[in-house]
């Protein structure tokens, strides 16, 4: 599925303040190479309907036994194995006895106080993906992971690399045993550890997704095979919101826009993050955030949300507002299935040249039938002008104000809003009061 960076930081997959980000949330891993793999495969959603599905087997699988995943495994593992094949120790003698290798401990203490505490991690490591192999050995597996688990256990059958995953945990070794480890994981085994720290980190990507499924209750949705694009979304809600309220959103080539209208805070751009949220999650194969979701494969995702200005060149809100426009009309003019994502347009500029400019972007892209739109705006007025066209769907965030308190139910409804509380949190804030007060003390 196509994406640009532009719409994975609107949608806030990834964020430079990364706690903020939906990878963030959804992160399970332990290891570093684990967090790599799984930034990986967050930044490639997939475009095939083969893919999907076969990922989504593999996080079955991974949700059923996930409760046994091994834990001696640790970053702290895979920081001193990295660290160890790495370091410049002195040449351990190829062929060991009892005395060379004690001279070799008096000779190179500090050299063998790094290979005797490193070898413990080894152990670690090679005993965890043994008991990985115990955790799939009863079960049919999808081929991904059995080519993995395929060459853990090929790796594991050399001799030094079976005898330390058989070591019981806290096993002492002696000066002859640590030295032979440490001798032949970083010469002959290297290679093969370095892959197994690859195929481990792939493996743990997949738990992370799975893990994150079951901590956050995500659901599989059902993809459609349609050449028509379709969305349909029972109790959706942003995994982001830590008490969110849930949406129930249908789209599809009957009404495949939505013209979303409320005021400021009462929803709008978290329905239109959740779902493309949910969309982007669904095309990486994972659980999405809803009750239910069916939805058809779409070729790209695009977001118009977060638009700044540039000083620099000397380009203005507005116009980059436009280009950002421009960009998603060429992109989504192939013919394909395309969700686009639009939050309050054109807000660098009138609200009359606003309108204008609004009416002739939406009237162009409801011509376009086999991609879904949503888009938000302040500008309920030209709703009006809009209802001559059957594919749009009217939806509003409705806002109550008592006292100048305001309520929010965050409930979608039919229909358009025209509330407007800008000059309500001004006064409910006390600016105006201040506003009001200035130089009378003067």
């Amino acid at each position: 599925m196509q994406i640009d960076k532009i719409t994975t930081h609107d949608l806030a997959i990834f964020q430079s303040e990364e706690e903020f980000s939906v990878f963030h949330r959804l992160n399970f891993t332990k290891t570093a190479v684990g967090k790599e793999w799984l930034r990986r495969f967050f930044q490639q959603p997939h475009g095939d309907l083969q893919k999907i599905r076969a990922t989504q087997e593999v996080l079955r699988l991974f949700q059923e036994r996930g409760a046994q995943w091994p834990p001696y495994i640790t970053n702290g593992t895979m920081l001193v194995i990295d660290k160890f094949l790495d370091y410049e120790l002195d040449a351990i003698p190829a062929s060991l006895n009892r005395i060379n290798s004690f001279s070799y401990r008096v000779l190179h203490p500090q050299d063998y106080s790094m290979a005797r505490f490193s070898v413990r991690h080894f152990a670690d490591f090679y005993r965890g993906l043994r008991q990985l192999l115990v955790l799939f050995a009863d079960v049919e597996l999808p081929r991904q992971v059995s080519y993995f688990t395929d060459r853990i256990r090929s790796l594991l059958r050399e001799e030094p690399l079976e005898r330390l995953a058989a070591l019981e945990p806290g096993a002492v070794l002696s000066i002859q045993e640590t030295l032979y480890y440490a001798y032949h994981v970083r010469g002959r085994y290297k290679n093969s550890t370095l892959e197994l720290i690859d195929v481990f980190g792939r493996l743990e990507a997949w738990y992370s997704m799975a893990a994150a499924m079951t901590h956050f209750g995500l659901q599989f949705p059902r993809f459609v095979d349609s050449a028509e694009p379709q969305f349909n979304a029972r109790g959706l809600y942003h995994v982001l919101i830590p008490n969110p309220v849930a949406y129930d959103l249908v789209m599809d080539p009957q009404q495949n826009f939505v013209f979303l209208t409320g005021a400021n805070m009462a929803g709008k751009s978290t329905l239109i993050k959740a779902v493309g949220a949910a969309v982007y999650l669904a095309h990486l194969g994972m659980g999405v955030p809803a009750a239910a979701m069916e939805l058809s494969l779409f070729d790209g995702l695009l977001s118009n949300i977060n638009v700044t200005d540039n000083l620099v060149r000397g380009e203005s809100y507005f116009f980059n507002e436009v280009q950002r426009i421009k960009n998603t009309i060429v992109k989504i003019n192939d013919g394909k299935k395309w969700l686009v994502l639009i939050d309050e347009l054109f807000k660098g500029t009138n609200v009359q040249d606003a309108m204008k400019c609004s009416l002739a972007v939406i009237k162009g892209l409801v011509k376009m039938r086999n991609s879904l739109f949503i888009l938000s705006t302040h500008l309920y007025e030209i709703g009006e002008e809009l209802k001559v066209y059957p594919n749009i769907a009217f939806k509003f965030f409705e806002t109550k104000v008592a006292n100048d308190q305001l309520s929010f139910s965050y409930q979608l409804r039919d229909g358009i809003s025209d509330d407007r509380i800008g000059y309500v949190i001004l006064r409910r804030e006390k600016v105006v009061d201040l506003l009001e007060s200035l130089g009378e003390n003067g």
